[in-house]
C-alpha cells in the first residue's frame, strides 16, 4: 500500500513520520511538485494541486486534513468516482464550542465596557444579563454545530438549531429546510454559523436573512467566509439591523489590511483560529480509516457529492 502526502507543508516530516509510525505496513511518499507518478493507492491532502488527479489516476480514496471539502469539490480535475473522506471532529468541535461561548460572553456581558473601565481605574457594576434575552440560533447541525448548540444549551441559553434535514438534539429546538429558516431566524437574536460551504449555502447570510433576526442581533461566523455577503453585513450594521459581529472566517484570507472589517467598531476579527485540527488525533483517525478501507471495511466521513459534504 502506498500513501501520498500532499499538503504543501515546508516540513512534511512533521506529518509523514507519525503517519509511517501509525501505518508501518504502508510506504509513505511526499508529493513533489515536478515529480513523477508514484502510483499511490491513497492520498492525504490539504488544498492539493489540480495535477494530483491527472498524475495519480489510480487513487482509491483521498483523505482531507479538514472537515470542509469545498476546496476539493471545486477542482474540475477531481474524478467523479473518487471517494472523498472528510475529517470528523479530531478535537475541533470542543474548540469551536469554546470559541463561540467566548465570543458570545464577550458581547452579551459587555466585557469591552469593563476593560474600558479598568483603563480608567473605574469600579462600576452593570446589570447582569437575562439569558431569556439572548436566544441563540445555530446554523448547521453536524458534529461541530451540534457540539456548539449542546454547549450553549448546557449554559441555560435558549438554543435553536437549523439544518437542511431534520435533526433532534436534547435541549435544542430544531428547524429544518427552507420552510424552517424564517421561523428559526425570528426566534433567534444571536446567529452562529457552522454550516458547510455548498452551492446552496454560499451567500446565504445576506441582508434579507439578517433582517429576520431579532432586534440588536449578533452574528458569529465560524463556518466559511463565502457564507457571508460582506457588504450586506456592513449595511445591516450601519442600519442597526445587526448590533455586533464576530468573524473568524473570510472570503479572502489573510484578510486584506485595507478591509473595512478591521476598523469597524462593532466587528471582532480573529484569524481563522476558532478550531484547529489536532495533528495526533487527525492522523490517528485518517490512518485507521485508510487501513479499514484497504481491508474492505466500511468507513465514516465519506463525502456525499450531491450534498457537498
Amino acid at each position: 500500500m502506498k500513501v501520498l502526502f500532499v499538503a504543501g507543508d515546508p516540513k512534511p516530516e512533521r506529518w509523514t513520520q507519525p503517519i509511517q509510525e501509525l501505518l508501518p505496513e504502508a510506504e509513505i511518499v511526499t508529493w513533489a511538485p515536478n515529480g513523477d507518478p508514484v502510483h499511490a493507492d491513497y492520498a492525504i491532502v490539504w488544498r492539493p494541486p489540480a495535477e494530483l488527479f491527472t498524475r495519480e489516476p489510480h487513487l482509491k480514496a483521498i483523505f482531507n486534513l479538514g472537515a470542509g471539502v469545498d476546496g476539493l469539490m471545486s477542482l474540475p480535475e477531481l474524478p467523479a468516482d473518487l471517494t472523498l473522506v472528510r475529517l470528523e471532529d479530531a478535537g475541533m468541535s470542543v474548540q469551536m464550542a469554546e470559541h463561540v461561548v467566548h465570543q458570545l460572553l464577550e458581547i452579551s456581558r459587555n466585557m469591552q465596557v469593563y476593560r474600558a473601565q479598568q483603563a480608567q481605574h473605574q469600579w462600576q457594576l452593570h446589570r447582569p444579563i437575562k439569558r431569556s434575552e439572548w436566544p441563540i440560533g445555530v446554523m448547521g447541525m453536524g458534529q461541530i454545530g451540534a457540539r456548539v448548540a449542546s454547549t450553549l444549551a448546557s449554559l441555560d441559553y435558549q438554543v435553536n438549531g437549523w439544518a437542511r434535514s431534520e435533526h433532534s438534539l436534547a435541549g435544542v429546538t430544531t428547524f429544518a429546510g427552507p420552510d424552517g429558516l424564517t421561523p428559526f431566524l425570528q426566534a433567534s437574536r444571536v446567529l452562529v454559523n457552522t454550516l458547510p460551504l455548498t452551492d446552496d449555502t454560499r451567500d446565504l447570510i445576506n441582508y434579507d436573512l439578517l433582517s429576520q433576526l431579532q432586534p440588536d442581533s449578533v452574528v458569529i461566523n465560524v463556518g466559511r467566509g463565502e457564507h457571508l455577503v460582506e457588504d450586506d453585513l456592513l449595511k445591516a450594521l450601519d442600519d442597526g439591523r445587526v448590533a455586533r459581529a464576530s468573524l473568524d472566517v473570510f472570503r479572502q484570507e489573510p484578510l486584506p489590511a485595507d478591509h473595512p472589517f478591521w476598523q469597524h467598531p462593532n466587528i471582532i476579527v480573529t484569524p481563522h483560529i476558532s478550531a484547529r485540527s489536532l495533528r495526533e488525533s487527525t492522523l490517528e483517525q485518517i490512518t485507521a480509516k485508510i487501513r479499514a478501507h484497504a481491508q474492505g471495511e466500511t468507513i465514516t466521513g465519506v463525502v456525499d457529492r450531491s450534498r457537498g459534504y
